[in-house]
């Protein structure tokens, strides 16, 4: 099972800190083809950190195992791990570490870093859309896209066509359980 964590250094209680109920987080992917190719990472982990209340000082990283793909597909996920897609054997994590939290609005962020699959790393884009709840409680959804032959993933599926765009969401449960509330800062 995935879990996602957000935490601080061993910190001062002037760092907001917040968790995440693994049991409703989720990562998922999916690609356009003319048979379904979707599924879930069962094995990930994350962290984000904050230096200060402003939610820009913070740092997001997912580390997700590649070989815990799961389509619901044996065949799909044997294909998803060879050499001409995750390369499991060799590259076995995918990485994104973030470079810089933009805040759109109170709701909206655009999350800058990079994104390493098979060893390849460049600059891409997840932007979240953060729900807020009583209690500290909120509902964080990210979304990404990619274009898959930038990290060597050049291959078909014999008698399948796939697209180059892959996405992928997150869905992640919060609780702020210390600290003070995160803070926005103007554009």
């Amino acid at each position: 099972m995935g879990s996602f964590l957000f935490t601080t250094p061993p910190a001062p209680s002037d760092v907001p800190v917040l968790e995440v109920a693994s049991v409703s987080s989720s990562v998922r992917f999916e690609v356009k083809a003319s048979i379904d190719i979707k599924g879930k990472f069962d094995t990930w982990s994350a962290t984000l950190t904050f230096q200060s209340p402003d939610v820009t000082t913070g740092t997001l990283e997912i580390n997700i195992q590649a070989d815990s793909v799961d389509t619901g597909s044996g065949m799909k996920n044997k294909k998803l791990k060879s050499k001409d897609f995750f390369n499991v054997e060799n590259y076995p994590a995918i990485t994104f570490k973030s470079t810089k939290i933009v805040p759109i609005s109170h709701e909206h962020f655009e999350v800058d870093g990079d994104l390493t699959i098979r060893g390849i790393t460049n600059p891409e884009k997840l932007t979240l859309v953060v729900s807020h709840h009583e209690g500290h409680l909120g509902d964080i959804k990210g979304k990404m896209v990619f274009d898959r032959k930038t990290y060597g993933m050049n291959k078909g599926i014999p008698f399948i066509s796939i697209a180059d765009h892959v996405e992928i969401t997150v869905r992640l449960k919060t609780k702020h359980t210390e600290g003070p509330q995160l803070t926005l800062r103007k554009r």
